[in-house]
């Protein structure tokens, strides 16, 4: 069975209606992103951050997996498929993917601010000041905040080198260290790129562009895939 390894940006679930990350201009929901995803701004308002997060989940509970979530899911049926995401909601799990690395944390995870290997799931979509771990510190959003180490990306990485076929849906390759897994893919392995705004990157062999949004760029992946790799 060929081994597919998928990476995952913002624009898989814009179709799911959870906006993009953030925008060009810096912003992600009108808050300046290092206000609400930095070390910083944690310890500038952690009121803030906590009530941005929880209104993040409000949105991410509701949300339904779309068509390229499904798909992505579906493909288990025939390939052995590992999601690398960098998005930080769980519709990836929601359509059925059971192998998912998120690279810059889980929405519905909390950890403690003392020991980050304490790591709690978050039942509903709020998290308090006063909610503490273990230990009796405060806790904190799961996510990977600018400035913050990528723990997951060594994994990431070893999953992509073992890759037959990769996939990139929904992401610019602008961000950094996700985007450089794809140079760790063999380049005589085919690897495709699904994305409505083609990211400036140069060409190289085996390369597949599909110029859609996620779901109609991976219904056309899928049938390549069982037409050519089964």
């Amino acid at each position: 069975m060929k081994k597919i390894v998928v990476l995952s940006g913002a624009g898989v679930s814009a179709e799911s209606g959870i906006k993009t990350f953030r925008d060009s201009g810096g912003l992600w929901e009108g808050y300046d992103v290092m206000d609400v995803a930095s070390p910083e701004g944690w310890s500038k308002d952690r009121e803030l951050v906590l009530n941005f997060y929880n209104e993040r989940r409000k949105i991410a509970i509701s949300a339904i997996p779309n068509q390229g979530h499904q798909i992505i899911a579906e493909l288990e049926q025939s390939f052995n498929v590992t999601v690398v995401t960098q998005n930080v909601d769980n519709l990836h799990e929601k359509a059925g993917s059971t192998k998912v690395i998120h690279l810059h944390g889980e929405l519905f995870k909390s950890r403690s601010t003392v020991d980050p290997n304490l790591i709690y799931d978050i039942t509903g979509w709020e998290l308090k000041s006063g909610d503490t771990c273990e230990k009796g510190s405060q806790l904190r959003p799961n996510i990977v905040w600018f400035g913050e180490l990528v723990p997951m990306m060594n994994v990431a990485i070893e999953e992509t080198l073992s890759a037959d076929i990769f996939i990139v849906i929904g992401t610019s390759l602008q961000v950094y260290p996700a985007a450089g897994l794809l140079e760790y893919v063999k380049s005589s392995y085919p690897k495709f790129i699904i994305d409505p705004n083609m990211p400036n990157i140069p060409m190289r062999p085996n390369l597949t562009l599909i110029q859609e949004v996620g779901s109609v760029g991976m219904k056309k992946v899928q049938e390549i895939l069982m037409k050519e790799y089964l």
